[in-house]
């Protein structure tokens, strides 16, 4: 049987090359790398100003590039984009023990600056969102401003208790690490808004290319839930944040939407994408796209396009 997401990732390679976005290992430090796709920084029309630095950091089901594909298509002419494998994903892989949303962060930030990033806007999804409102914390020279779709400042155990009731599963793990076909598929159906028909070969195949590291993976989520004692809400972010969802996200719901705009202050603006769920970029990729390069587009910009 053709293994499809394989044939599909190396397509998917191809027409990245040809949107001038390309993988690249970089060394975090002995024993660390990390994995990107990295984007031109020279735009098409030969301007000399360097295009502005777009970071897409992805959730815990699938790797960078397929989180991201309709994204990187869409703003690969005008941003450079950088859009990174977190550590266990893809091909990033680190010897060390320490699975916390700080180390996942430190990476992050020491492999921009390797690639000579020295600010840049951070999209960050589910995972990904809570990994970029980390480095937001502890780079916040390094982070400009950060677009987060369903995702939260950090991972509570009584926000777990409730998500995870609400969803009917026990654990972060048996929802994000299915072991079956059928789980894949309940997995999916859970994250989107409607789920279209699909083989169960394909559910199959994307099992057995996708859940690599699960020990490792297992330890990350263990990592992520912490004491509502141990979680501090900071005062402000100096970046510009800007929250971005699937209006009818099963997952990081309405109320956690708006809680999280309260959480972020005055400063913070939330818009809704309506028939999306918790995979609103892949659900409606036209309309995330047009709201992003809104919000990306310098101020007065985006008014004068539309007018």
């Amino acid at each position: 049987m053709v293994k499809i997401f394989a044939v599909y990732k190396k397509l998917l390679r191809g027409l990245m090359s040809i949107a001038g976005v390309k993988p690249q290992m970089v060394e975090i430090e002995p024993g660390t790398a990390m994995h990107f796709w990295v984007g031109n920084d020279v735009a098409k029309n030969k301007q000399t100003k360097p295009k502005p630095a777009v970071v897409f950091l992805h959730g815990f089901a699938a790797d960078g590039i397929i989180t991201w594909q309709f994204q990187v298509f869409a703003l690969a002419r005008n941003y450079r984009v950088y859009v990174p494998d977190l550590i266990f994903f893809g091909g990033s892989l680190t010897d060390k023990p320490d699975r916390s949303l700080e180390f996942q962060a430190e990476c992050l930030a020491k492999g921009l600056r390797k690639l000579g990033v020295e600010s840049c806007t951070l999209v960050g999804f589910s995972y990904g969102g809570m990994v970029g409102f980390k480095m937001a914390q502890m780079y916040p020279e390094l982070v400009e401003s950060m677009v987060i779709t369903g995702s939260v400042m950090a991972l509570t155990k009584s926000f777990s208790c409730a998500a995870l009731e609400t969803i009917g599963f026990n654990s972060w793990s048996d929802l994000l690490l299915p072991n079956s076909a059928k789980g894949v598929q309940l997995l999916y159906e859970i994250a989107t808004y409607k789920l279209p028909k699909i083989p169960n070969f394909i559910y199959k195949n994307y099992l057995e290319v996708m859940f690599d590291n699960r020990k490792e993976k297992v330890e990350l989520l263990r990592a992520l839930e912490i004491d509502d004692k141990d979680f501090t809400l900071p005062h402000n972010y100096p970046q510009r944040v800007h929250l971005l969802w699937g209006g009818n996200d099963m997952i990081f719901t309405r109320e956690v939407a708006n809680n999280l705009k309260r959480q972020l202050g005055d400063t913070a603006t939330l818009q809704y994408i309506e028939k999306a769920g918790h995979l609103v970029q892949i659900e409606r990729p036209c309309i995330y796209n047009r709201l992003l390069k809104q919000i990306l587009a310098p101020p007065g910009e985006d008014r004068l396009k539309r007018h």
